[in-house]
């Protein structure tokens, strides 16, 4: 029954980009070495008048979130008559950045001839760059708090540069992998046929649609014969997402970035008019971000040894945690949760997909319960706790002057991320009361599970640092400052 809905959905877009008439554009001619983007939103809503509701909901989604990190679907699911839709150049640009209600940060970018702007979440813990498309675009259950705007839909039928891509294209198996289900046989046949469908989940929502080349369009440069998906239906999707992971079909590979950096501005969780900059460099070797008081610190990414069995890991930015500081003190984490084993388990990702870090429970046992016994003159805020999935959280409402621990990340060759407070414990509004913002396996009642990274350091954790990810030098950099 699903796949037949979802034939007759796939033969409408079909004949619709049969319309369209495809030219190939040119690249202009640059010399500059970046491109600076706004992530930034198109719409500005009023803070949440229940902040138990918003933490409540941001725990839950970073929770969802961590398990389809920790067990990923694969990317080359394509469907088939047995099983259901639902189954499983020198120039570069910089853009703003605004964080979003929905605990994400969002990017402005401009598909197809003329450009048509579309809005989206960026996200490095996954590859695809895909957007609502088409005037019949779904979407089931994307109502998030304080977000009342209407999805902006890319319209292939106005776009005289869109193309389906065929099933003999290279750029097909890129996201559906070499087993790719194609209803032609092979040979030239193969080469006319568009390739199948794509099905992608993130947390508890995915999306569902067909590949196209398109142009993708920033101030003085175009690039040409982009891999963009059309999504036609999605649950639990806010917005269209920019996917700058490490697979071949992310944005950074696609323009073949040396590196990529963004600034976050604190988190409100209400839709804002604030944003920082995503910058995207064509050389490793920009001095620009250089500041001899405040230098950017470095730490290699990590490699995951079990790519060859869970490939889907490959896509992730993994990182060497050595040592995780509570008030000065070494929080005594197993090793086997530090560094990926020979399964594949362990280790830490950077995730900006993720609002909240996750942490594997005996990890997040051991460094709440260090918060807990340093701030244990502080009475527990259990009811809060309860609501929000969050623990510890502390009541200080009657305190003039209240004391919390610093909290230190020390990674692979020293770097140390000195967290602002306002980073790891969030505010309850009104009511006097601070949580501490990780989330583990169970904690706002979701199903166990193991597996996969242990930790994920969650955009939460990044605001107020500049973030750098050298590609070109495979190490990850890091400076604290005020992001605007």
């Amino acid at each position: 029954m699903a796949s037949s809905s979802s034939s007759s959905t796939f033969s409408l877009v079909s004949l619709a980009l049969l319309l369209i008439s495809a030219f190939s554009l040119l690249i202009s001619p640059c010399s500059s070495t970046k491109i600076t983007l706004s992530l930034s939103p198109t719409f500005h809503n009023q803070r949440s008048s229940d902040p138990i509701q918003s933490l409540t909901s941001l725990a839950s989604a970073s929770l969802s979130r961590a398990h389809n990190l920790k067990h990923p679907k694969s990317s080359n699911t394509t469907t088939s008559d047995d099983d259901s839709v639902f189954s499983s150049s020198n120039y570069v640009p910089k853009t703003p950045l605004f964080p979003r209600s929905y605990g994400g940060y969002s990017v402005l970018l401009r598909f197809g001839t003329p450009p048509q702007t579309v809005e989206l979440v960026m996200d490095t813990g996954s590859s695809l760059v895909w957007f609502p498309c088409t005037s019949r675009y779904r979407c089931s259950r994307c109502s998030f708090p304080n977000t009342q705007n209407p999805v902006a839909k890319f319209i292939p039928k106005l776009s005289s540069s869109a193309k389906l891509i065929g099933c003999g294209n290279a750029k097909c198996q890129w996201v559906l992998g070499p087993t790719a289900k194609c209803d032609a046989a092979g040979g030239e046949d193969q080469k006319k046929t568009g390739c199948p469908a794509y099905i992608i989940q993130y947390g508890s929502g995915l999306t569902l649609g067909l590949l196209l080349s398109e142009s993708l369009d920033f101030p003085g440069k175009i690039v040409r014969d982009f891999l963009v998906g059309c999504s036609i239906i999605s649950s639990r999707q806010p917005a269209g997402i920019a996917g700058f992971g490490r697979g071949v079909e992310s944005l950074p590979s696609q323009m073949g970035l040396a590196k990529f950096s963004y600034c976050l501005v604190s988190h409100r969780f209400d839709d804002t008019s604030f944003s920082s900059d995503l910058v995207l460099y064509s050389s490793s070797d920009d001095r620009e971000e250089e500041n001899g008081r405040n230098p950017i610190l470095y730490t290699p990414f990590q490699k995951n040894p079990s790519l060859s069995s869970r490939p889907a890991f490959k896509e992730y930015y993994y990182v060497l945690l050595r040592k995780v500081i509570v008030g000065g003190q070494h929080v005594k984490i197993p090793y086997k949760f530090l560094v990926p084993g020979s399964d594949g388990n362990g280790g830490t990702i950077v995730d900006s997909g993720s609002t909240f870090t996750f942490l594997d429970k005996p990890v997040y046992d051991a460094v709440s319960g260090e918060f807990a016994k340093q701030m244990k003159n502080y009475t527990r805020a259990k009811g809060i706790e309860s609501q929000t999935g969050l623990s510890p959280c502390f009541d200080i409402s009657k305190e003039k002057n209240a004391i919390f621990p610093e909290l230190v990340l020390q990674f692979k060759g020293g770097a140390k991320m000195e967290l602002p407070l306002t980073n790891y414990f969030s505010v309850v509004e009104n009511l006097g009361t601070v949580c501490l913002t990780f989330v583990t396996n169970n904690v706002v009642g979701g199903p166990e599970f193991i597996g996969g990274p242990a930790i994920i350091l969650g955009n939460f954790q990044q605001a107020n640092f500049l973030i750098e990810y050298d590609l070109k030098n495979e190490r990850f950099g890091f400076r604290r400052q005020t992001c605007k």
